[in-house]
């Protein structure tokens, strides 16, 4: 009988020993349909700058954002640098203009607190990387980097991934 016990003993410590070391199971993978994409896109405000989270993910140990952004060409462009480690990644969906990257934010004129922590604001940045940006490009902006949009031709739409090593985005 103790040499049985102690055999289940060392078995049962033996299991619980590699369910110890064995990897954690993946998470489940999360779909955003393009429908779910394109109603998201068409509710919101038509005059007025919008950056609102279609979906925020836990991805195991960081978050991971999805936004869609309308960008009237009616409305005012501000400059912005976001104080963070949050690179935000823009896939333009509709419209064209002009995206400036790097330089130097003129005369910051105000600081806000938003989803990815503090970011500072002005009208415009000098210096930088200006590129012409169209339905269909990408461009990655890693966090602390100013970024603006100079010129618009018109309404436009993209869409926004933002990893989030810093957890600071509200699940949804």
């Amino acid at each position: 009988m103790t040499n049985t016990f102690m055999i289940l003993a060392f078995a049962s410590s033996m299991t619980i020993s590699a369910a110890a070391q064995a990897p954690a199971p993946p998470l489940p993978a999360t779909a955003v349909p393009a429908i779910d994409i394109q109603k998201f896109l068409d509710g919101l405000p038509p005059n007025a700058v919008s950056d609102l989270p279609i979906r925020v993910v836990d991805v195991g140990g960081y978050k991971i954002g999805l936004y869609g952004v309308l960008r009237p060409k009616s409305t005012k462009q501000e400059a912005i640098l976001h104080r963070t480690k949050v690179t935000e990644v823009y896939y333009m969906l509709d419209g064209a203009g002009t995206l400036v990257t790097g330089g130097t934010l003129v005369a910051p004129t105000r600081e806000t607190t938003g989803l990815t922590g503090v970011s500072v604001r002005a009208d415009r940045i000098d210096g930088g990387v200006s590129r012409r940006m169209t339905k269909g490009d990408v461009v990655i902006i890693p966090g602390g980097t100013p970024h603006w949009w100079s010129q618009l031709d018109g309404d436009i739409r993209y869409l926004i991934v933002r990893p989030d090593p810093e957890g600071k985005q509200a699940l949804k």
